[in-house]
């Protein structure tokens, strides 16, 4: 049997963040990997694509909005069963349109995040924004 090293697949986060902190959350629809599990928007990054035009692309296509600047924040890697992703945060307060559920996903908008269950990758992500949110509000 042999052991073969699976690159990480690039998948570019978005935080949407309001004025006053709060944050959107999405969740997972049925038919996709971990459905019911909440997580912010995002997708993976196409070959040739930089993270911030994925993530570009990604909202308008999940959620209908136009993303005019983001701040990459940070990156992490997770292995799922069914996937090992590096996860690259950007956090935008600058967009334009109302988010819309464009693949049938439930969304929400959290301050103190109340939603659960959350995507493992998630969580300590959640942790540092509430840290954030703390130190700007």
């Amino acid at each position: 049997m042999t052991t073969e090293q699976v690159s990480p697949v690039n998948v570019a986060v978005g935080i949407l963040m309001k004025p006053n902190g709060d944050v959107l959350l999405g969740q997972r629809p049925a038919g996709k990997p971990m459905a019911g599990y909440w997580e912010f928007p995002g997708g993976k990054v196409e070959s040739g694509e930089s993270i911030f035009d994925a993530l570009k692309r990604e909202l308008l296509e999940e959620l209908g909005i136009e993303i005019h600047s983001a701040e990459p924040w940070c990156g992490i890697e997770h292995q799922y069963a069914h996937a090992h992703v590096r996860l690259h945060f950007y956090i935008s307060r600058d967009w334009r349109g109302e988010p819309q559920s464009l693949e049938g996903q439930a969304f929400s908008w959290q301050g103190s995040v109340g939603v659960e269950p959350l995507l493992p990758a998630a969580i300590p992500l959640i942790e540092w924004l509430d840290e954030l949110r703390r130190e700007a509000y």
